[in-house]
């Protein structure tokens, strides 16, 4: 049990993104909907469902690669599938983050931080 630290926080990873996914997919509707009154003043107005797809997208690829690399820690100590789940996970945060400074919803931006940190512990850990 050399990598508990980061088997955690793939977990921690998978657990995030996977469920945000799956929000987005079964509550589409009320998401764009939220999404679209939040960026009104933006020049987001007119594109939040496609900006939804490509974050829905890419935290299916976060989370599904954060389970495939606990797995691949866990069975041959290999690093490549949760160095990957580190980086699209910073990429997810990273596109949120901006999106909440435009929406100047800065308790929302905080709010990613918290996130931030375990997605660049692990690309640190698994480099």
């Amino acid at each position: 049990m050399n990598n508990v630290a980061s088997i955690l926080s793939l977990a921690f990873l998978a657990l995030t993104f996977l469920q945000s996914g799956y929000e987005k997919i079964f509550y589409w509707k009320d998401n764009v909907a939220w999404l679209k009154e939040h960026f009104a003043k933006t020049p987001l107005k007119n594109q939040v469902p496609l900006a939804l797809l490509h974050l829905l997208i890419l935290e299916l690829i976060s989370g599904i690669l954060s389970v495939v690399g606990a797995i691949q820690l866990l069975t041959n100590s290999g690093r490549e599938y949760g160095f990957y789940a580190g980086i699209f996970s910073c990429i997810c945060l990273l596109m949120m983050l901006f999106g909440q400074r435009l929406a100047k919803d800065y308790d929302g931006a905080r709010t990613i931080v918290i996130y931030f940190i375990p997605a660049v512990m692990v690309v640190n850990w698994l480099n």
